[in-house]
């Protein structure tokens, strides 16, 4: 099966996981701390790949600069739209997913809200952060009510930056619209304990077969 490959599109850099006989491509954002090589997001791309479901993971610009501060929002919900537009323009004929890792999959909806994602069929949230550690609140989720696109919360039940308590009903009040998948055990990272009796890696083809089964019902 090919690997990832290099892809530039505009001033943006990428990355382009396409496999033998996919059926879907997933546009894919990391997360606010770690680039799109992190660790992570190679795990899940790859798992992914054996599912026969493709990734073009991309950068902020300010993790491609070295930084690690998020630029401003409208840079990284303008990053989103471009990404998503050249995975549109790659995928063909396959369905089109977008979403990321954390701030990555909160920037995808914020694009979605603004209607900046044509021709995308589903939004996927790798937990998604819906406040800061330690102070629970549902702000972050008040554009998802514009997002008319499907959308599948995959969230730890440790998950310092989502309490499920307020998480559960904010995917209740979207109805049919959002799927809320836990995995039990795992943090905000998709780190479990070793007493949950699974492996980081186990986790990953975990969250791999929810993502695919989410595509899958997208086409």
């Amino acid at each position: 099966m090919p690997g990832p490959s290099e892809h530039r599109f505009g001033a943006h850099a990428g990355l382009l996981h396409l496999p033998d006989g996919a059926t879907s491509l997933l546009s894919f954002a990391h997360g606010a701390g770690a680039g799109m090589r992190h660790a992570f997001m190679e795990a899940v791309a790859a798992a992914l790949a054996a599912r026969r479901v493709g990734t073009l993971r991309f950068e902020f610009p300010y993790a491609a600069a070295g930084g690690r501060r998020p630029d401003p929002r409208p840079v990284l919900v303008e990053t989103v739209a471009a990404a998503a537009a050249e995975a549109r323009r790659l995928a063909g004929a396959l369905p089109l997913i977008a979403g990321g890792k954390s701030m990555g999959g909160r920037m995808t909806s914020l694009a979605a809200a603004e209607g900046r994602l044509e021709g995308v069929r589903g939004i996927v949230f790798l937990g998604f952060p819906l406040h800061p550690a330690g102070r629970p609140s549902i702000e972050r989720a008040a554009h998802l009510a514009e997002v008319r696109l499907p959308m599948l919360f995959l969230q730890g039940s440790r998950d310092t930056l989502a309490d499920l308590k307020r998480l559960a009903p904010v995917c209740e009040k979207l109805g049919a619209r959002a799927q809320l998948r836990v995995v039990d055990g795992a943090d905000h990272g998709f780190h479990v304990l070793k007493r949950s009796g699974q492996s980081d890696a186990q986790v990953i083809e975990t969250l791999a077969a929810e993502v695919a089964r989410f595509a899958e019902a997208q086409r």
